[in-house]
């Protein structure tokens, strides 16, 4: 089968190519501009472009499948060779259905969280050494690609975001792989250049849980207010599973479940921690039981699950400190790694710094939705970058409206080395400092 990919150099579209091109498909693609490790993971298996840049006379008749990549704009011109051809056309969403139609498909859609479900879910089933078909956001260990298809597995594990498919296809990605055992691990208010109203944002899930064909199940966190009154008064046809936050303690840096939580002999002492991660850990719980496993399994199994790149992901650590980076942006991401960090060492001084990256942090209107998401900290400050609103053509944010968004204490900066300096003057070496971002601090150090 022959397949090429428009825009293949973003983070999933590189991996589905490889996952692809390892299961013996002709893969091609091209791209107007490659960074680092799509540029390096491409080139080793000789799937690279020869050079960058769109190239229609590169779409033939001969290709059996285009699959579109979000980065690509509806006048992108070898769409529109491919659609003159009458080739077909897939989003990447539209692809991982296409693939898995006949497979149980688990989907993890939510705010928050999803990528660290997803992976405990990975991880566990691969810890069993079962076969399954996947699709995550982050690099895992003991995975090459985010992308993985078999030629031999009955199941199929999906991070379901909720945002858009293509630029010609505006469904939300979540509702396309349409999922057999659906997860929804907390709903607050996000992508607002999307979802303009927090009604119209709600109703994504309300469709997700709804679409669930009856023989099939919703997992959701009752911890959220938000999300238990949405499944509360929704009817569905599917099995409802309600989680919440199991008892847990901490000791020594280490959270521990009872035996009365795992049923097993002895606490287990997990490796890795927050309120939040417990409430993901129930889910892939649940999602690990539908696909078959045990209740013993999943608890022999989730003991040696360490986290995620860049989500609480722990970069320096000394007996006197923790330096932990986290993809947090949301409202209530930060909240949420802010306390986790907090319930681990809850008498240790804490510094957390966050950028503005995305296009809802960096709306004005958005800004009061961050109110008290940093007060767990004892330093408190947040960087945002005048040449990404120039970037992205967003009207231009002032300090003093970005710090009242957050409220007091709060420092702000718009420049990465003061923004540094402001760090390096309270963290000494025995503190934990805190770094989120779905972005890099605007390219800024981030050794400390």
């Amino acid at each position: 089968m022959n397949i090429h990919f428009i825009s293949i150099g973003g983070a999933v579209m590189h991996n589905m190519a490889i996952a692809l091109h390892k299961k013996g498909y002709k893969v091609t693609g091209t791209d107007d501009e490659i960074y680092e490790p799509a540029l390096s993971r491409l080139a080793k298996y000789n799937i690279l472009p020869s050079k960058f840049g769109w190239q229609p006379e590169l779409i033939t008749t001969d290709i059996d499948a285009i699959i579109l990549g979000m980065h690509a704009r509806k006048d992108n011109p070898e769409l529109i060779r491919a659609q003159e051809l009458g080739l077909k056309i897939y989003s990447f969403p539209e692809f991982m259905y296409e693939q898995t139609k006949d497979k149980l498909r688990i989907v993890v859609g939510g705010s928050h969280g999803k990528t660290t479900t997803t992976a405990m879910i990975l991880h566990v089933l691969n810890y069993h050494h079962l076969e399954f078909d996947y699709l995550v956001g982050s690099q895992l260990e003991g995975f090459e690609t985010m992308v993985g298809f078999s030629n031999t597995s009955t199941l199929a594990v999906f991070e379901g975001d909720e945002y858009l498919t293509s630029a010609i296809d505006l469904r939300p990605k979540f509702h396309v792989y349409q999922a057999n055992i659906g997860i929804i691990t907390g709903i607050a208010w996000d992508h607002i250049n999307v979802f303009p109203t927090f009604e119209n944002y709600l109703w994504q899930f309300e469709k997700f849980a709804k679409d669930i064909p009856a023989d099939g199940s919703i997992i959701y966190c009752a911890s959220d207010p938000e999300l238990k009154n949405l499944l509360d008064r929704t009817e569905t046809v599917c099995e409802k599973i309600a989680y919440t936050t199991p008892t847990f303690s901490v000791e020594n840096g280490r959270f521990i479940l009872p035996i009365e939580i795992t049923k097993t002999e002895n606490p287990i002492a997990l490796s890795f921690f927050g309120s939040h991660n417990l409430q993901n850990m129930m889910a892939a719980k649940y999602a690990c039981l539908k696909a078959g496993l045990n209740q013993a399994q999943f608890y022999e199994a989730i003991q040696s699950f360490k986290g995620t790149a860049k989500r609480l992901e722990t970069i320096k650590e000394t007996p006197e400190s923790l330096v932990i980076r986290d993809f947090a942006h949301a409202p209530s991401k930060l909240s949420a790694t802010v306390n986790a960090v907090r319930e681990l060492y809850p008498n240790r001084k804490l510094i957390a710094a966050y950028e503005l990256h995305t296009y809802s942090s960096l709306n004005k209107e958005f800004l009061p939705h961050y109110a008290n998401t940093l007060d767990k900290a004892d330093i408190r400050a947040v960087l945002f970058s005048k040449h990404a609103l120039e970037v992205k053509k967003m009207p231009m944010l002032e300090i003093e409206e970005v710090a009242k968004g957050f409220g007091d204490g709060v420092k702000v900066f718009t420049d990465k080395n003061e923004l540094r300096a402001f760090i390096c003057e309270h963290y000494s070496g025995n503190e934990n400092l805190l770094l989120m971002s779905s972005g890099t601090f605007d390219g800024m150090n981030l050794e400390f």
